[in-house]
């Protein structure tokens, strides 16, 4: 197991992907810290199905946009299990709303920028320090990221273009520190976000337009992360990985 003993954070890991992926280092050795803000039954599901399956984890409630519950969150991890720190997986985020630029006010904009991408400034500035060689950062972006989204996604699709930026920079300046980030730009996958976000027919036409002829599943992602999150990819940094089916191909 490519993570056994290695301490890691997910933020949003209570549902849909960020579950799949707590799940899925933890099984892969890995002691993993929780963080969820809305989906608390979520998170006591996840946490007793990783400790069913005889891995370790915490869940800690906090708003990833507030420096304070981020620092909660990683001294929790270093409390618990004890550094340094080998992996963070900023899954946090989301639209929102669907709202076109004449029904956005700026609240709204600043709200969605600080949800996906002032987050994931926050939880990597208070984790890094805590880092050491051959540890990894893997930041959650989207296809919308590269091709701006659907009708109304113009604020999520911002943030997420700019995480992938930010995730090119944070690899230069951490590298010769020994410290990888990369990220992923998924497509559509099959959970609580398109439930909410998208029509069926929307979705439908998607999975019917994409080579593989469907949607995408939450553990395939996870697949990822704990690919990028291991030394299986040590020599993978700045990697903005598309997931999507053949959707997008860069």
């Amino acid at each position: 197991m490519p993570l056994t003993n290695k301490t890691v954070i997910v933020t949003g890991g209570a549902r849909d992907i960020g579950k799949a992926v707590s799940l899925k280092l933890a099984a892969e050795g890995a002691r993993v810290a929780i963080n969820y803000f809305g989906s608390e039954e979520g998170a006591k599901a996840t946490l007793a199905e990783i400790e069913a399956a005889g891995g370790r984890a915490l869940i800690l409630k906090g708003d990833m946009t507030r420096a304070a519950d981020v620092q909660a969150l990683v001294n929790a991890a270093l409390t618990t299990f004890g550094g340094p720190i080998g992996a963070l997986v900023n899954v946090a985020g989301g639209m929102v709303a669907r709202k076109t630029l004449g029904e956005m006010d700026e609240a709204f904009f600043e709200h969605v920028m600080r949800l996906n991408l002032t987050s994931v400034f926050l939880t990597t500035q208070a984790t890094v320090p805590h880092m050491t060689a051959g540890a990894a950062i893997v930041n959650l972006s989207s296809q919308a990221g590269k091709d701006g989204g659907g009708p109304g996604a113009t604020a999520y699709a911002t943030a997420k273009g700019a995480i992938m930026t930010f995730t090119k920079a944070m690899a230069k300046e951490l590298g010769p520190n020994g410290i990888r980030v990369n990220a992923l730009c998924p497509g559509m996958i099959g959970t609580t976000f398109h439930d909410t976000f998208s029509k069926d027919e929307v979705r439908a036409r998607v999975a019917a337009s994409t080579p593989l002829r469907r949607e995408g599943r939450a553990p395939e992602i996870a697949d990822a992360v704990a690919y990028l999150a291991s030394d299986e990819s040590s020599f993978l940094t700045g990697v903005c990985l598309d997931i999507n089916g053949g959707l997008l191909m860069s």
